[in-house]
């Protein structure tokens, strides 16, 4: 399985079209939530683990993602969503989320990395530095946090 860093322009159809396949299979089918994926702001950064699979229509399978972009008025803080891994329990998901960490920082300049997320995972997101900076509210009638990670 190899990483790979993308800008949206740079992505390939086969690479986009299993970025959302994957996004749509454990944030629209597996947590039964009907909600608008495409919103604007997958313009920036996606970052996946893709594996070549001469099997598949698309030549390959995203296992785990996340994106990247820009606040407009906030332009040194990155916002990472979309987290995901579609195994679980093998380090994949820490793995992606590390690598996420890595772009906003190295790549994109980032001080500050800022994320919504679901309060099951708010514990595991402490591990890799973040910290909650709100109370809880609804997202698509599932229970989140703001949260934040500091580069400089």
């Amino acid at each position: 399985m190899k990483t790979v860093v993308k800008k949206y322009s740079e992505l390939t159809v086969p690479e986009f079209y299993e970025c959302m396949r994957s996004r749509a299979e454990i944030f629209v089918v597996e947590q039964d939530c009907v909600y608008q994926d495409c919103d604007d702001c997958d313009y920036e950064y996606h970052v996946f683990f893709w594996e070549d699979d001469s099997e598949s229509v698309n030549g390959g399978r995203v296992h785990a993602y996340l994106r990247l972009y820009t606040i407009e008025e906030e332009p040194l803080t990155v916002q990472m969503g979309r987290v995901l891994s579609l195994e679980h329990g093998n380090g994949l998901g820490g793995r992606i989320l590390e690598e996420g960490i890595r772009v906003a920082g190295d790549v994109m300049k980032a001080d500050r990395l800022f994320i919504e997320a679901e309060t099951y995972v708010i514990g595991y997101y402490e591990k890799y530095g973040f910290r909650q900076i709100s109370g809880e509210f609804l997202k698509d009638d599932i229970p989140h946090v703001q949260m934040e990670l500091w580069f400089r």
